[in-house]
């Protein structure tokens, strides 16, 4: 059996083809050093995205798995940390918007924490549409009153976490979103950090914020649900 890495890198992309090349050598180039893999879950693209993935993992430490079919970027970041070898996971957005030279740093906070945490990226300056900006800080706000989770950007995809924990969470769809509320939930500690934002340079975004609006509100409820439902008894040993 292999060894298990430090990091592994999961990156969950649809139709990106055009940004394969430049995010895996951004990846590896933040990385150098540090024991870790990338690990990319292609979720049912119908472009060149597989071809790039095959050429590119000639020369990265990179391995990759498809969806037959396109199942959200929840199903396609399970699929990853399953496949995953690092005893941490760190996931980022396959558009290049997100940056992977944050990872040593986020990596650094979370060696600090004694016990399981969650590191989230905040993007403090988004390059993004104005639409996305308001629509993300209404979101927030009323994620946070009603989960009070304490986290000002969920929606950020460079996260950080221990495999083993994550694996342990609920999963469902559009789970991503709500990564902050489960570890809470779990006993978790999590923090944000600061983290550098892109304006997306290649491609076109697979998401967008009227589609994400109709499939938030229920899982805000579920998710408000399974908070009120989590409780986490004192264990005593007796005679300890």
């Amino acid at each position: 059996m292999n060894e298990p890495l430090l990091i592994s890198v999961v990156v969950p992309v649809r139709n990106e083809a055009s940004n394969i090349g430049p995010l895996v050598a951004e990846i590896s180039a933040a990385l150098v050093g540090v024991a870790h893999e990338i690990v990319y879950v292609d979720d049912g693209s119908t472009d060149a995205t597989a071809a790039e993935l095959q050429a590119f993992s000639a020369s990265y430490p990179l391995r990759w798995l498809h969806h037959v079919k396109s199942c959200g970027q929840s199903a396609a970041v399970l699929t990853g940390v399953r496949a995953a070898r690092g005893i941490w996971i760190a996931t980022l957005d396959g558009d290049g918007q997100n940056d992977p030279a944050d990872i040593p740093a986020m990596f650094a906070r979370a060696m600090q924490s004694a016990g399981p945490i969650l590191v989230a990226g905040h993007r403090t300056r988004r390059r993004d549409t104005w639409r996305k900006r308001i629509s993300s800080r209404i979101a927030n706000k009323i994620r946070a009153g009603m989960l009070g989770d304490h986290t000002p950007d969920t929606g950020c995809g460079l996260k950080l976490f221990r495999r083993d924990e994550f694996l342990g969470l609920p999963h469902f769809d559009h789970m991503h979103r709500f990564l902050p509320a489960l570890f809470l939930r779990a006993g978790a500690e999590v923090v944000s950090v600061p983290v550098n934002h892109r304006a997306r340079e290649r491609g076109v975004s697979n998401y967008g914020t009227l589609d994400r609006l109709l499939v938030g509100i229920p899982d805000l409820c579920g998710v408000w649900w399974l908070m009120r439902r989590g409780k986490r008894p004192q264990v005593e040993i007796p005679g300890s």
